[in-house]
């Protein structure tokens, strides 16, 4: 049952709703917690796996490098995309993507990241349900 709708948007047949994640959420990569937040967003679009967006704010300052990469969703927008390198000099490449200037109707997710969890192995703490 989502929990505070913020903003629903996509068509019928791909719909995208945005939601406030309830209680805090941790991400972690190789045994390293990245970061930890109790304003987490839930995005669910269409059949894809619901995804978590973290505000960048939470994440290492240092931690982050925008990459060359751009994609466009006609949905949400121009997605910028970043890559990571760890406290240990292990790098992740991609790591996560956000939308800097996202289209009307998803502005809630600007600030925001998502990540590639299935590009390293990352987990969040509770997984998005």
């Amino acid at each position: 049952m989502p929990q505070d709708i913020l903003e629903q948007a996509g068509t019928p047949d791909h719909p995208i709703t945005v939601e406030r994640a309830p209680g805090r959420v941790t991400l972690s990569a190789k045994g390293t917690k990245l970061a930890e937040t109790a304003d987490a967003l839930i995005l669910r679009e269409g059949r894809y796996p619901p995804t978590y967006y973290i505000p960048k704010s939470t994440l290492p300052k240092d931690l982050l490098e925008q990459a060359s990469k751009v994609t466009h969703c006609p949905y949400k927008g121009d997605a910028t995309h970043w890559k990571a390198t760890l406290a240990d000099g292990q790098g992740i490449d991609p790591i996560a993507w956000s939308y800097e200037n996202p289209i009307q109707g998803m502005t809630s997710i600007q600030g925001y990241l998502g990540f590639y969890i299935s590009a390293f192995d990352g987990v969040f703490d509770p997984p998005p349900q």
